[in-house]
This record gives structure tokens, C-alpha cells and sequence, in this order.
């Protein structure tokens, strides 16, 4: 593919708010779905900064489980389905007093990560790699969220609506992978999950992000298709 096409893929990955579809950029640039299906899978590839800071202050953490409906099955028991998939996912909380002095939260950075389970092992590890030690966290009372996986943090329960950043965020994050993309294949699951960071991340500064996508590409290595179509481990 042209160099141009390239740019003109970066741009509208990181710019068009509702994500970008295989199927629409096929239409887009008028190549193979293949073509088009590659080229976003090497895009969300470099969307994780390998140097980024870990979130920091006050967090939100939670789980969820995406994938399609399941009949039979309620709760944490439809991860018996093989079109179930569990996410981790943790945000920050960024508060203010407002003019009239009231205090006003809104979410900061995202961290999102595909999980075998929800237990005290994988929950720890996926806090000790996205959370910096000391930070004050939010979780409702699933017992992954044992006091050995927050023995580094400061641990506030927050049950209900009180962790409404990471609910709503999980809920946006639902209606992305149903509306833009109708599912996706589990092991593609950890890709799409960096694409949905990085935008969220820059929602606020989409031009700053397509600048940030293309430095972050000009910087990882050539990666071959059946590279890319190997599995994705969850842990």
C-alpha cells in the first residue's frame, strides 16, 4: 500500500470517534478486506507505549465480560461460553472543585486487559503492571481483590454506583465492540482493547493522538501477517 494510505488509515483510526471498522476502511480505500483488516492489526500494534507511566492517585477497578448473549446462563457463570471473555480493567479518577465550589470528578487514563480469570494472582498482576504502588484503589468486594493482589495499594470498597467511571467505561467499551465491529475473535480481544486505550486516552486531543500514532509506528519493528495472526495470550 502506498505510503499515503498509511497516513490517511492513522488518521482516521485515531480521529473518527466511533472507531473504524475493517469493512469501512475497505470501503475507504478501496482495497481487499484482507488488506484493510492487516493494516488496522499492525495500527493497534503500536498503540501501546512500551514507556508509559503508570496510572497513578486515585483508581477505579473493576472486571467485566464481553461477547455475545448466552442462553441458560446468568452472571459470572456465562463465562462457561466460548463467546465470553473476560476484561480487566482499571481507571483513574481526576477530581476538581468548579467555580461554584462543588467537586467534580471525570475518568483519566484507561488500562484494559483480556484475563483467564478473575482470581487474586491474575487480578494482582495486572494491578502491579499498570498501577504505580501507593495509589488509593476503588473495587467492589470480589474476593480477587484479596488483600495479597492490593498489598501495595491503599484499598477503598466501593460498592454499586460509587465505581461509576470504570462501569460507564466498560459500558462504552460494549457498545464500541458491538456497533462499530458486531464482536470480536478472542484472540485478537487484547488488540482491540489497546486500540480502545490509546483513543480513550486522547479523547480529548484526537490531532495530538494521530501525531502520537505516528511516532509510536515510525518506532516498532516490520511485522509479517502470520505474525500477526498468531493468538494473544490472556494469562
Amino acid at each position: 500500500m502506498p505510503i499515503r494510505e498509511w497516513f490517511w488509515t492513522a488518521y482516521l483510526v485515531a480521529t473518527h470517534t466511533p472507531g473504524l471498522s475493517a469493512k469501512q476502511l475497505q470501503r475507504q480505500l478501496g482495497c481487499s478486506y484482507k488488506t484493510a483488516w492487516y493494516m488496522l492489526h499492525r495500527l493497534r500494534r503500536a498503540m501501546v507505549n512500551q514507556a508509559r507511566s503508570p496510572l497513578r492517585g486515585m483508581v477505579e477497578a473493576d472486571e467485566t465480560i464481553v461477547g455475545g448473549p448466552v442462553e441458560g446462563l446468568a452472571g459470572r457463570g456465562v463465562m462457561a461460553a466460548e463467546t465470553k471473555m473476560l476484561v480487566l480493567g482499571a481507571v483513574e479518577v481526576l477530581g476538581w472543585q468548579n467555580a461554584d465550589g462543588y467537586w467534580r470528578e471525570r475518568a483519566g487514563r484507561l488500562r484494559l486487559a483480556p484475563a483467564a480469570r478473575a482470581d487474586e494472582e491474575s487480578i494482582g498482576r495486572f494491578l502491579a503492571d499498570n498501577i504505580e504502588a501507593g495509589t488509593t484503589i476503588k473495587t467492589d468486594g470480589w474476593r480477587g481483590y484479596s488483600q495479597t493482589a492490593l498489598s501495595a495499594y491503599r484499598h477503598e470498597l466501593a460498592p454499586g454506583q460509587m465505581a461509576r467511571h470504570i462501569h460507564r467505561t466498560f459500558g462504552n467499551l460494549k457498545t464500541w465492540l458491538a456497533g462499530t465491529h458486531h464482536g470480536v475473535d478472542q484472540k485478537y480481544l487484547a488488540h482491540y482493547l489497546d486500540e480502545y486505550v490509546f483513543r480513550f486516552n486522547r479523547r480529548i486531543t484526537p490531532m495530538a493522538a494521530f501525531q502520537t500514532l505516528l511516532g509510536l509506528m515510525s518506532a516498532r519493528q516490520p511485522l509479517g501477517y502470520r505474525a500477526l495472526i498468531s493468538p494473544v495470550s490472556t494469562g
